[in-house]
């Protein structure tokens, strides 16, 4: 899974360079429909929206906007099945967040077949 992260700052530059931003995503997305390497993906709505549960003593306790006072949030995020973490790395090293803010690769655990490194692909 490729998690892309944003910061108010990265925010204003993809708004004030939207057109060179989007182009630079959707070629690298038809690169990865093409070669097959695109599971799926999502932008995710601002933190201001967001709802952070937590269960203490059996008790739910509801909190509205971001979790923590962080600067970086989750904006959104790819999946890709690739032949290596390393390839993974490279599609996030080329997505426009990673100059702007930052991206996190991370595998995803696959329970059915398996892992990666021992005969399966990379999910990440």
């Amino acid at each position: 899974m490729l998690m892309i992260y944003a910061n108010a700052e990265s925010q204003q530059h993809v708004a004030a360079h939207e057109s060179d931003v989007m182009a630079e995503v959707d070629a690298l997305m038809k690169e990865l429909t093409d070669s097959g390497e695109l599971v799926g993906g999502q932008a995710l709505d601002g933190p201001g929206t967001s709802r952070v549960v937590r269960v203490r003593g059996g008790v739910p306790a509801v909190t509205d906007g971001p979790f923590l006072e962080a600067k970086e949030f989750l904006a959104g995020y790819l999946i890709v099945e690739c032949a290596s973490v390393e390839r993974a790395t490279e599609i996030a090293a080329r997505w426009p967040d990673a100059r702007l803010c930052a991206m996190e690769v991370r595998p995803i655990i696959d329970e059915v077949g398996p892992p990666a490194g021992e005969g399966g692909p990379a999910r990440g």
